[in-house]
């Protein structure tokens, strides 16, 4: 009987580290009929309650769900991007209806408009009321469905950010009312484009020059990026591209990287103290997530700092550590290397000292702190 509740625990176990899929119907007011929802919430999504997720709203959920799904479980899970609530609308049978746009004014309309107010009106309450929403939102459309998001921003405050365009099939006049669009944005908006060099010619040409447009828009406020993939089709260029696009869209959030190392850090005209600040206050203001500095991110700055001798600035990287990890020995350690440099061996010595009692973390440990006081004491025969 135990042995049949370990092997039961054993295989359950796993499914409580794993993002939670859920599958729901909400009713539509709008479209007259229900809507067939997938939902991906975050790994621990029920532990943190006092956190809140950004969502990135999926079209064409039937297909293109689960890659995307997968992509921001797999990214999150290494912390290149934060977490999000992913949800997908499936559309296998209504794609070509929800997308309708009018013939002569290329806006949606009839089944196409029921769909827009759908998502703005409906689906997106839904969410907020029964979910820890954040107020950043990204949507993904394919060919069809691609251009449909597009309609999203032309309304006066977007009711997205960011925006991952596989392959649109552009209506009429779509690129250069984007465009418009584009270049008058006073809110940070992410944009990403793709096709490939074996996408259907009917929507690869529109595409090339609808990216000459874009890369020529002088707007601060716009983050543009577009790919051609070589050798992909219509199809496969999605698993390329959704990838990419995120990593894009979600580059501020990401670790401190070698590449920012070499280049920004160790510019002696750069502060890295300063940078380190800005980057997170980056991520409160653009995401919308108070994050927690990174460990890995104060080593690198630490070690930039030591790298360009710029050990005044150790003095406030202490503050700023045990502000984010209080009672360790991270800020304790700043501090002595602040006054090892700074001329104050002595004052160094009862800083390393001090760790006694503090908690361990990363190399830093009881044994190495109290090694660092009596190396001192040793030197200046205190």
């Amino acid at each position: 009987m135990h042995k049949k509740l370990l092997l039961l625990l054993l295989l359950t176990l796993p499914n409580l580290l794993i993002s939670q899929i859920i599958h729901k119907e909400i009713a539509s007011s709008k479209m007259g009929k229900e809507r067939q929802l997938k939902i991906q919430l975050p790994r621990n999504y029920e532990q943190n309650k006092e956190k809140s997720y950004p969502v990135i709203i999926v079209l064409d959920g039937d297909y293109l769900f689960e890659p995307v799904a997968g992509n921001i479980d797999y990214y999150s899970y290494w912390e290149d991007i934060p977490e999000m609530i992913v949800v997908g609308i499936n559309q296998s049978a209504t794609r070509e209806s929800d997308a309708y746009y009018d013939e002569n004014t290329f806006l949606p309309s009839d089944t196409g408009a029921a769909f827009f107010e759908f998502i703005g009106m409906e689906l997106m309450p839904f969410l907020d009321s029964n979910y820890r929403t954040g107020s950043f939102r990204v949507i993904v459309g394919h060919d069809f469905t691609s251009n449909f998001i597009n309609y999203y921003l032309l309304k006066e405050k977007p009711l997205f950010r960011g925006y991952i365009n596989l392959s649109p099939d552009l209506a009429p006049e779509m690129a250069n009312r984007i465009t418009a669009s584009l270049e008058k944005t006073t809110e940070p908006i992410w944009y990403y484009l793709a096709t490939s060099s074996e996408d259907i010619s009917a929507l690869k040409e529109p595409i090339l020059k609808f990216d000459s447009q874009l890369k020529n828009i002088n707007n601060k406020n716009l983050q543009y990026n577009f790919d051609n993939f070589q050798d992909a089709t219509h199809y496969t260029l999605v698993g390329n591209a959704i990838p990419k696009a995120i990593e894009q869209i979600f580059k501020a959030y990401r670790p401190i990287s070698i590449q920012d190392y070499n280049s920004i850090l160790l510019q002696t005209s750069v502060s890295s103290y300063t940078y380190l600040v800005e980057k997170y206050e980056t991520i409160q203001n653009l995401f919308g997530i108070d994050k927690q500095i990174r460990l890995n991110d104060f080593m690198a700055v630490y070690n930039a700092m030591e790298k360009t001798r710029k050990w005044d600035e150790l003095k406030d990287l202490a503050k700023l550590a045990n502000d984010h990890y209080p009672n360790t020995m991270l800020g304790t350690y700043f501090d002595a290397r602040y006054d090892e440099e700074m001329g104050n061996p002595k004052r160094a010595m009862r800083s390393y000292q001090k760790a006694y009692g503090q908690d361990p973390i990363s190399f830093l440990t009881v044994d190495f702190m109290l090694n660092k006081a009596d190396q001192i004491k040793k030197d200046f025969n205190y």
